[in-house]
This record gives structure tokens, C-alpha cells and sequence, in this order.
């Protein structure tokens, strides 16, 4: 990087998470790449987070707490005051891991056709306990539309892109990140940066994949619709269509069981069996535990999964002790020797 580096914006929406909002801050404020101008949108919480807010409020460019309609609305009044050249949001409850911005800038800078560019991640527990690691393939628009979900803090955006499709849709409260993703795929391309840990996403009791996953499978099926319904994507839809929907289906079951409705998750993955079965049988171990909890074999289904989890759980913790990150031109040799075993709002303990 150079002195001519360009302004990233992150944008935090916050509401009513002091639990994890600290540990989420002080990981944008441990990234060595400069300039980043940070800005925290919180709708007005009750919880102490507005504290905690301006406990930091020397280190940020802007911040505010005042009610607002949803997370959408949070991030897109963010944006409307960030001037960064590349933007990107971090929620509340997860976290950047160590050179994340430096290495999505990198990326962007070494193709000016881009986007957005991506990452892999991990997810986190409530006491920041690795659960799984996240990696993804070089998806562009036509596995954005077959539902491949790619993981939104693991995602940096180029303005200009971001500026020609639109901010957020403040109608979507679950897949808002996804649709996003869509429109911007349409004008430019995205990338995939592998081998790169860029965020940890956090599963607790009151995130929303975890406490309303049916909301997700709701407006899966409306991003669909909405794609159907599009003038510009008529070819595309024409050729995919079933690969599409397949991926729709595919999806919308998987936060069906998520949610325990094990039954209208069966009926989602048969539907996309028979759009796609070679797609759809890549997902057996998910339809057979379905089957389990709806036979009420749930003692059993539950042991299968915890005993696979807990196998990559204890995996994981080993490959993140060994990660270290040395950033071009960071100067702070604490970020640099530490790794992941002391990051913000991580807990390795083996």
C-alpha cells in the first residue's frame, strides 16, 4: 500500500447488542491499513450500547442513536454520510479478523473492473468459540442466483458499483445483503479472494439467522419472484430456471430445519430434487437428519450432528492457533506477533 491508500468506510448498525458491540469495534480499530473512517448507526438501544458507543466516539467519524426502521435503514444512513472509495458494514455481534480491509482494498486496487470482492470466514458462538469455517468458490452472478450465499462481513464493496444499484432494499429485514449482492453482480464482477480469513460471523440465541431462520426462507422465496419479475434477466432465467429455483428451494429448507420445521423442510428439499437432483443430493446429510427429526429419532439426529461439530470445532481452534498475519507496513508488532490467539472477541481455548 502507499500513501495514496483509498478511504474505506464501515458502517456498524447496532441495536440492543452491548454484549458483542465492544469486541466488534475494537476489531475495526485493531486493522492496520489507514485511511478508514468508521461510523456507528445505532437505533437507539436500551441496553447500555450507546455508552459503549461513546466511550469510542473520539476514534469515530460519525456516529448517532435514533430510532430507525431496521438494520437496512441503519446501514443506508451510514452510507449516505461515508465517503470512503470502498465501503463496507460489519454488524454489531461479529468481527474482522487481521488484515481484512488491507487485503479487500489490495484486491480492488489490482482490478479496477471489480465490484465487490469476498472473503472466507468462520462462525462464532456467543463467547466467540469458533463453530465452522466458511469457504466459498469464485461465484459470480449466475450462483448469486442459484442462491449461493456468501458470507456478508467477509464482503467489501466499491462505492461507485454500490452508488448504480442502489443502497440496501429497507423492505428486506433477512436476505437484504443478498439482493444487494445481485444488483451489484449484474453491473460489474465479483471476485472470490481464497485462503484469505476475513471475518468471523457470530451464531447466538438473538442474531436472526438463529432466532427467526423462517423470515429468511420467506424472502429467498421473494428474491426469487423478484429475479422472475426482472426484464433484464428473461435470457438468463430462460436457460437456469430450474437450477434457480432449485437453489431457492435448496436454501429456503435449510433455514426451514434450522427453525425445527422438519416436515416443510422435507417438502422444499424434494422440490428441489426434482428441479435439480444432482444439486440438491450434495445435501443428503441435511435431508437425512429432516427425516430423523420427523421419525422423532431426535435424541439420535442430535447426536450426529453434535458429534461432527464438536470433531470440526476442535479442528478449527487448531488451524486458527496457528494463524499469524503479518500486514505490509503495520507497525504495531502487538497485531503483528499476536494472531488470532488474543483478537478482539475470539476465545481459542482448546
Amino acid at each position: 500500500m502507499t500513501a495514496q491508500n483509498p478511504l474505506v468506510s464501515i458502517i456498524t448498525p447496532s441495536y440492543n447488542q452491548a454484549a458483542y458491540l465492544e469486541q466488534t469495534m475494537r476489531s475495526v480499530f485493531a486493522q492496520c491499513y489507514q485511511p478508514v473512517e468508521y461510523l456507528v448507526v445505532d437505533g437507539a438501544s436500551t441496553d447500555g450500547s450507546r455508552e459503549i458507543i461513546k466511550r469510542y466516539a473520539s476514534k469515530l467519524e460519525w456516529w448517532v442513536s435514533e430510532p430507525d426502521s431496521g438494520q437496512a435503514e441503519a446501514i443506508n444512513k451510514g452510507i449516505q454520510r461515508a465517503k470512503g472509495e470502498i465501503v463496507a458494514w460489519l454488524n454489531s455481534d461479529d468481527l474482522y479478523l487481521p488484515g481484512s480491509i488491507q487485503m479487500a482494498v489490495a484486491a480492488l486496487q489490482s482490478n479496477p473492473a471489480l465490484g465487490l470482492v469476498f472473503g472466507d470466514a468462520i462462525t462464532i458462538d456467543a463467547q466467540g468459540k469458533p463453530i465452522a469455517k466458511l469457504t466459498f468458490e469464485n461465484w459470480g452472478l449466475p450462483e448469486l442466483m442459484r442462491f449461493r450465499i456468501i458470507c456478508q462481513p467477509a464482503v467489501f464493496m466499491r462505492r461507485s458499483v454500490l452508488e448504480q444499484a442502489g443502497y440496501l432494499d429497507p423492505t428486506y429485514h433477512f436476505m437484504l445483503d443478498h439482493q444487494l449482492w445481485i444488483r451489484m453482480a449484474r453491473l460489474a464482477p465479483i471476485r472470490y479472494i481464497a485462503g484469505n480469513l476475513w471475518a468471523a460471523a457470530r451464531h447466538h440465541a438473538d442474531a436472526k439467522n438463529v432466532a427467526q431462520p423462517a423470515g429468511f426462507k420467506q424472502e429467498t422465496m421473494r428474491i426469487l419472484q423478484w429475479m422472475e419479475s426482472q426484464p433484464d434477466s428473461t435470457s438468463r432465467l430462460a436457460s437456469q430456471r430450474q437450477h434457480i429455483r432449485a437453489g431457492a428451494y435448496r436454501l429456503s429448507a435449510r433455514y426451514l430445519l434450522d427453525a425445527g420445521m422438519a416436515g416443510p423442510a422435507l417438502e422444499y428439499y424434494l422440490r428441489a430434487f426434482i428441479a435439480w437432483p444432482g444439486f440438491a443430493l450434495k445435501h443428503w446429510q441435511r435431508m437425512a437428519y429432516a427425516v430423523l427429526c420427523l421419525l422423532k429419532i431426535d435424541r439420535l439426529a442430535s447426536r450426529l450432528r453434535t458429534d461432527s461439530s464438536n470433531r470440526r470445532r476442535q479442528q478449527l481452534v487448531e488451524e486458527l492457533l496457528k494463524f499469524e498475519t503479518q500486514p505490509e507496513q503495520c507497525t504495531d508488532t502487538r497485531i503483528v506477533k499476536a494472531g488470532l490467539a488474543d483478537w478482539p472477541g475470539l476465545c481459542l481455548e482448546v
